[in-house]
């Protein structure tokens, strides 16, 4: 059987079926040819699947609308706790501890998005040739959906604008978690230009 010239080129699924049907050909029994074929089907049935070799690298209006839709639901409950109001006066009053926080969603989010294993999620076209789109607009829906919901529904004011921009922030950093799992989970369309969307 062949085998790839360069140990460090990507295997496809055309390589593993070619090397299938080379087995084919020299496997002596017709239990081993059966057994050739039935991994052959098997191998043609992954290939065809929806989700196999899908690369997320667009962001499109579908995917703002999937984080959205994940802010949403994972936040929801923390804009109905009272618990938000307590933590946000105290990273208000402990500015560091508020960095971290910030600095720890962000990685957060960064981890899920291109670390955990959930989606390949490839970075083109960053923003200044540095920063990846992605996160920049999860991190900006989430954080949007916070302080409009609570604005919305009354629990802050704005009266207090430091104090009510560190409890938008313990919403948002639920929201930025449910964001960046709403935007990759369901998957979006491989190979898409990011472009300006």
């Amino acid at each position: 059987m062949s085998r790839p010239e360069d140990p460090h080129e990507e295997t496809t699924i055309d390589d593993i079926y070619e090397q299938l049907e080379a087995l084919e050909e020299t496997v002596d029994t017709s239990d081993e040819r059966t057994e050739v074929r039935r991994t052959m089907r098997l191998v043609s049935r992954f290939s065809h699947n929806a989700t196999v070799g899908k690369v997320i690298t667009g962001f499109t209006r579908k995917d703002k609308a999937e984080a959205f839709v994940g802010s949403v639901v994972i936040g929801l409950p923390m804009l109905v706790e009272d618990g938000v109001f307590s933590i946000g006066s105290f990273l208000a009053a402990h500015p560091v501890l508020l960095l971290v926080n910030l600095v720890c969603t962000v990685g957060l989010v960064v981890g899920i998005l291109y670390v955990a294993d959930f989606r390949e999620v490839q970075i083109h076209n960053p923003y200044f040739g540095l920063v990846p789109r992605r996160p920049v607009w999860v991190l900006l829906i989430a954080f949007a959906t916070a302080a409009g919901l609570m604005t919305l529904w009354g629990r802050i004011s704005w009266n207090e604008p430091w104090v009510n921009l560190c409890q938008v922030l313990v919403v948002f950093t639920a929201m930025a978690l449910g964001g960046s799992l709403g935007d990759i989970l369901p998957g979006e369309a491989e190979h898409r230009p990011l472009g300006d969307h």
